[in-house]
């Protein structure tokens, strides 16, 4: 039976090989991909192996909790206590880091506290490209090979002549994390399986495993521990050790599947997907796959570290959202129920506050099919939640950031006539989700036309209320916009209405949206430079702009499009003062402008509106220069789940979703000579910008399909049609031919 399952592997390789160019497969576009950019500083993504929107991601863990080692491995350190199986890629909160291995010789080396069995490491013994992940452990000097396929993490430890012994900790806990449960058995001489039930971000989260050795274990011995609960056992932690007498050079293939479900389906899902101990085999599948996601987008005529930093950003932004369910289509819902896609992939992990703004809307161009999935998905979480989620993964629920964020990747989707999902379902749970009256401030919402500060949440500790009334406002027109699509007009003109609730919270006294009580006074005293409870990771220089479906509007509020550009300016000029104590998420900071959080990301391309867009240009430029490197720091805040490297994406080829449900795009300052992205359907895109530089940042003029082109963005439409958009480059800044106004 393995020997049939991998000759459908194969097959499946061959397949995959065939469709993939032979330019492009000449061209190993994996090996661009640095996944220790953004593993330093405040990026907080991991290192370790995984295919694109996989289950598994395989990583390192150093082995200490922490802000800085959310995603398991900061790069400073220089201890690794174990290889776990689940991670979060550049979130700013820390879970899961379940079903951990950890390889030793004997004696080994154990810390007491969270550290626990370890060993040091140098970056001098450590590589990795996408799917692939290799580290020596210098005190075992064992060397540990990572790959992965969507549901497994496959590692191969090769081994010194030792008495050693591999490590299965599912006692262990970080962070937010705290174990619940666990089980660990022996099926027969060279699999075991098991689960980890754990409580934190994920509630209530169940991860099932089953595990494969290549060679028979000598021996297995378990240490068990009662969980304690208010003086009652609640559960059990267990680490099991596996014992092997080892030859020099000998290696041990671990190949381990996951599953939301049952033990059971994590077995069907190891024989679906790794029926053989041949790592090499899978480390190469894992190459062609990323091969043939990364080649939709192709860059040509631009340096080494060029490439490393447009196709790692491409990387990551293929990171989330994770497929969650078994090969036979089952998964456990929120409702704590096992439920089964039927032709269709459900998808987990969705950071929605950050990703609906340009991850999502990349999806859309560069693998539709998926979005249809997840689209399908979030309706599914829907008819099991009673609501559309927030933020969610493993079945569960957090409630993490604000708004409905869901709309406007439902939204997206059907305006851009995308995938089979049901319309009407669609639009039911966007109504029913921005209609919760007892759900975030929703009711008081609907009622006064803002949120409240002084209206307490039981859903979340922060007050956000001045956030949370822009972020409705335009998840509402998300709303409208499909509804009036779908010729239901009703529904259209009242959330185009509630549409406009933004204008409720701009002060015309001092020029800022600003929060106000339920009296309908705004707060006092206000100063747009302070970080308050009131707005979400930001100020009220940055949340001010977060009018995206509306800029005219918030034009008009600022006095019109002069005093809107001026303002635009002291956005990136008024600098935070040297003794300012910014927090953690303000980076990236240029002026007021932070691009180290998503709030900002939009702004730079509204001085479009504001008929400068040589403005634009710089700034977009000045970002992607000096914010996004080829080092471990390179990251300038929270990759998100994908949202800081889709940025880069978009900017880098010369444009941005900056409203995301408009079907157009705001044009920018492209990065490289040529980029063709090759579209499902079979046509391409090709994007030019011959001499372009540091220095040559800005565009004197632009053609489309040869014949000049004098608008300052493209619509969907256009770039789906296929063709050639041309810039001409110029070191000249300033109210330049053919781009003074937005058309």
């Amino acid at each position: 039976m393995r020997i049939v399952r991998l000759f459908c592997w194969l097959a499946a390789l061959n397949l995959l090989a065939a469709c993939v160019s032979d330019k492009h497969r000449a061209e190993d576009l994996s090996a661009y991909v640095n996944p220790f950019i953004g593993t330093d500083f405040t990026g907080n993504t991991y290192p370790g192996a995984q295919v694109p929107f996989g289950m598994v991601q395989l990583s390192p863990d150093n082995g200490l909790p922490g802000w800085d080692r959310i995603a398991g491995y900061f790069w400073p350190d220089s201890t690794i206590a174990g290889f776990s199986h689940t991670h979060l890629s550049g979130t700013g909160a820390g879970d899961l880091y379940d079903i951990s291995f950890m390889p030793v010789t004997l004696p080994y080396k154990e810390a007491k506290g969270s550290l626990g069995i370890h060993s040091k490491f140098s970056h001098a013994d450590e590589m990795a490209s996408a799917g692939y992940y290799q580290v020596r452990l210098t005190d075992y000097d064992i060397l540990v090979e990572l790959t992965a396929t969507p549901r497994c993490g496959i590692q191969r430890y090769t081994f010194p002549e030792a008495d050693a012994a591999v490590f299965l900790n599912l006692r262990k806990a970080m962070n937010w994390d705290a174990t619940e449960d666990t089980h660990i058995e022996q099926v027969d001489s060279v699999t075991v399986r098991g689960y980890r039930f754990s409580d934190g971000w994920a509630r209530g989260q169940k991860v099932y495993f089953c595990t494969r050795f290549s060679r028979p274990f000598d021996a297995m011995t378990l240490d068990t521990a009662a969980i304690m609960k208010a003086g009652k056992r609640a559960g059990t932690s267990a680490i099991a050790r596996f014992d092997f007498k080892t030859r020099k050079g000998e290696s041990l293939v671990v190949s381990t599947a996951l599953s939301g479900v049952s033990m059971e389906g994590a077995m069907r899902n190891l024989m679906a997907e790794a029926p053989a101990d041949d790592f090499d085999y899978y480390r190469e599948v894992a190459r062609q796959t990323w091969n043939k996601e990364l080649g939709k987008i192709q860059v040509n005529g631009t340096d080494h570290d060029g490439m490393v930093k447009f196709y790692t950003a491409l990387y990551h932004s293929m990171l989330a959202p994770t497929l969650y369910g078994d090969v036979d289509g089952s998964y456990y819902g929120p409702d704590r129920q096992v439920h089964r896609a039927d032709g269709w992939n459900n998808y987990g992990t969705f950071s929605l506050w950050d990703t609906y703004r340009a991850a999502h809307p990349l999806y859309t161009l560069l693998t539709p099919e998926r979005v249809n999935d997840m689209v399908k998905s979030l309706l599914a979480f829907y008819e099991q939640n009673g609501r559309l989620p927030v933020w969610n993964m493993w079945g569960s629920e957090t409630d993490m950031m604000i708004g409905y964020h869901a709309v406007a990747v439902i939204a997206d989707a059907y305006l851009k006539g995308i995938g089979d999902f049901d319309a009407e379902k669609a639009l039911e749970a966007c109504v029913t989700t921005a209609n919760l009256d007892d759900y975030r401030g929703i009711g008081a919402y609907k009622q006064l036309g803002y949120v409240p500060c002084d209206l307490k949440d039981p859903y979340n500790a922060d007050d956000w209320s001045l956030s949370k009334t822009l972020e409705y406002a335009f998840d509402d027109h998300c709303i409208a916009r499909m509804a009036e699509k779908m010729g239901r007009q009703e529904v259209a003109d009242e959330f185009y209405k509630r549409a406009q609730n933004y204008r409720n919270v701009f002060n015309p006294q001092t020029g800022f949206m600003q929060p106000r009580d339920s009296h309908g006074h705004f707060v006092q005293p206000f100063s747009p430079d302070d970080y308050t409870p009131h707005i979400c990771e930001s100020n009220g220089w940055q949340y001010l702009w977060s009018v995206q479906h509306d800029v005219e509007g918030l034009m008009e509020l600022m006095g019109g499009k002069e005093r809107f550009a001026q303002k635009l300016d002291s956005m990136f000029t008024y600098h935070p003062s040297a003794d300012d104590e910014l927090p953690i998420f303000s980076t990236g900071m240029i002026g007021q402008y932070a691009h180290g959080n998503e709030p900002s990301h939009h702004v730079i391309y509204w001085f479009n509106a504001a008929g400068q867009p040589w403005k634009a240009q710089h700034y977009a430029a000045q970002v992607m220069h000096e914010l996004y490197l080829n080092t471990p720091a390179g990251l300038c805040g929270n990759e998100d789940c994908g949202q800081m490297s889709a940025w880069y994406v978009f900017s880098a080829l010369g444009f941005y979703p900056a409203d995301p449900v408009s079907g157009r795009y705001e044009l920018g300052t492209p990065l490289y000579p040529e980029v063709v992205i090759h579209l499902p359907g079979g046509k391409t895109f090709t994007l030019k910008a011959s001499g372009v530089s540091r220095e040559k940042c800005y565009v004197r003029s632009v053609k489309w399909n040869g014949k000049p082109y004098d608008k300052t963005y493209i619509t969907h439409e256009q770039l789906l049609a296929g063709g050639v958009l041309e810039f001409e480059m110029t070191a000249e800044n300033g109210n330049l031919a053919g781009m003074n106004e937005k058309k």
